[in-house]
């Protein structure tokens, strides 16, 4: 047995807008189990309200807290419209929400080593952050292009880091994960009938989407993936199920998650 071979357990959270707010949900079963002080992962990583949620807990935020804050989470909240070239919304409510979750720490304040991911909107490149202005790279995360604006950053104009990586995991691994814990948020696949071309083009996104966070997901040792049904993307309202929907897979996956976790570190 190799008993001192280097590990790294992360910690991989998908987007979702208020789908993926079930991460909450699983942080607070985790903490159950293991114990806040006891968390059993070298770094998270995440992706547009995934990367918000995680870099709010790698500050410290406990999920409780997080939950109060995401029981404010309305659209008003986030909506200034002002058209520009790269979105309808300027995105300022956007950033002042981010500050709300995270107090306007930075990276160097993070108590759990952090990364998340952005979409260069020009270039198509997908690019993991580590260091730099981090409520500006959490709003870019969290930008869905032509809805929100696009931010401005060392030159580039960054969105929705979903957009390539919904579930982070390859970065995780380039990262120099050896174990990976991933939440699927998914996709809001509705079976109706569509009738009209708005219809259509929502549920040819959620289909999309429900793909690439199926494929990104098998590369995770373990997979949490809250039952949301097809409960869209904009429900904020519904924060409360969304949460206890995260509590309720989380606690199902425990004891795989244990055991693999044991196997992971023994061998």
């Amino acid at each position: 047995m190799r008993l001192f071979k280097k590990r790294k357990v992360m910690l991989v959270l998908g987007g979702g807008s208020a789908r993926g707010i079930s991460s909450i949900g699983v942080l607070k079963v985790l903490e159950r189990h293991f114990g806040r002080d006891r968390m059993p992962f070298d770094m998270v990583i995440g992706t547009s309200i995934g990367g918000l949620i995680g870099a709010a807990y790698c500050l410290g935020l406990t999920p409780e807290e997080m939950e109060k804050v995401a029981e404010e989470f309305k659209w008003p909240k986030f909506l200034d419209l002002g058209l520009n070239s790269t979105g309808l919304v300027k995105g300022d409510k956007l950033e002042e929400m981010i500050i709300e979750f995270t107090g306007n720490m930075a990276f160097s304040d993070m108590k759990i080593p952090f990364a998340l991911t952005t979409t260069d909107i020009e270039t198509g490149e997908e690019l993991v952050h580590t260091s730099g202005d981090l409520v500006k790279l959490v709003r870019a995360s969290c930008s869905w292009p032509g809805i929100f604006s696009a931010v401005d950053f060392d030159g580039r104009k960054l969105v929705d880091g979903g957009l390539r990586n919904s579930i982070p995991t390859k970065d995780a691994h380039d990262l120099g994960a050896t174990f990976i814990l991933a939440v699927n948020p998914g996709f809001g696949v509705k079976n109706h009938k569509v009738g009209n071309v708005i219809q259509a083009l929502i549920q040819s996104f959620q289909i999309m989407g429900d793909e690439l966070n199926a494929y990104q997901a098998r590369s995770a040792d373990v997979v949490i993936k809250p039952d949301l049904g097809d409960l869209d993307q904009f429900d904020f309202e519904k924060s409360k199920f969304i949460i206890e929907q995260g509590e309720e897979a989380t606690r199902k996956k425990m004891e795989e998650l244990k055991r693999k976790l044991w196997l992971h570190w023994l061998v």
